[in-house]
């Protein structure tokens, strides 16, 4: 059984695309695509498809993992590109390896994201990401299906600072970027919950929803900063098994 782990992404639009959407969407793209996938077992078989730490409904990215096992070798490369042409624009597959390391989800264990708030003067955006950066713990709430939970959003930011707006953006309306950088801890602090912070501690509220994107997410790197790709392993090890055996390549699958 052959393993391929895939990176994709949300743009545009299909931001407001649910996981269970996209699972539907997946799932028709692997049977237009001829992809030889392994079931389960059971009654009610389905694709062995495994995903890994959806971005939440409403939240562009850039990278979204999954891997999905096949009963037949398959080129990741022209699977890829097979998956990409079956799903709809912004729907995008952009990325393929064959997992040859174990626990790709484990390497997921932290996110840079972006947020645009539009209507936001900069200098403002600036001095409510120094509260925020200065605090010990801001606390906020969140509704979950248990009521309101109360937990600290400050822990699991690494780091959180203001961008220059691209400049192509329109200058007539201000508009401050975040850069945000997340742990992935329990309970899971997402970028609302920061914006909820920001809000706590230095009264901060956009006029308009923020637009964020999940910009990277991987093995944080303690010493560097740094988000690490976590398909690079996989490619490491790829890459090793050519060079200790140059057959390989040549025997790889269509």
């Amino acid at each position: 059984m052959q393993r391929i782990r895939l990176r994709y992404t949300k743009r545009g639009r299909l931001r407001f695309t649910s996981h269970r959407d996209f699972q539907r969407a997946f799932e028709r793209a692997l049977r237009r695509a001829e992809v030889p996938m392994a079931y389960s077992a059971g009654f009610t078989p389905h694709p062995k498809v495994s995903y890994a730490n959806a971005a939440p409904t409403g939240t562009g990215s850039e990278a979204e993992y999954l891997e999905i096992a096949l009963t037949a070798a398959r080129d990741p490369e022209k699977l890829r590109v097979l998956l990409d042409e079956s799903l709809p624009t912004g729907l995008d597959v952009v990325d393929a390896v064959e997992a040859r390391t174990p626990g790709l989800a484990d390497r997921l264990t932290a996110s840079v994201w972006e947020l645009r708030l539009d209507g936001v003067d900069p200098a403002d955006a600036g001095r409510a990401v120094d509260a925020f950066n200065e605090a010990d713990t801001v606390e906020v709430q969140r509704m979950t299906k248990n009521g309101v939970r109360t937990f600290d959003a400050r822990s699991a930011v690494v780091r959180l600072e203001t961008h220059s707006p691209q400049a192509d953006r329109p200058i007539d309306q201000p508009c401050a970027i975040l850069r945000l950088v997340v742990r992935h801890v329990t309970p899971a602090v997402r970028p609302d919950d920061v914006l909820s912070g920001l809000r706590a501690v230095a009264d901060l509220a956009p006029p308009v929803p923020a637009a964020v994107t999940r910009l990277a997410q991987g093995l944080f790197d303690e010493e560097t900063g740094a988000v690490t790709d976590p398909l690079a392993p996989d490619r490491e090890a790829a890459e090793a098994l050519s060079t200790a055996d140059p057959t390989a390549a040549a025997t790889a699958p269509a």
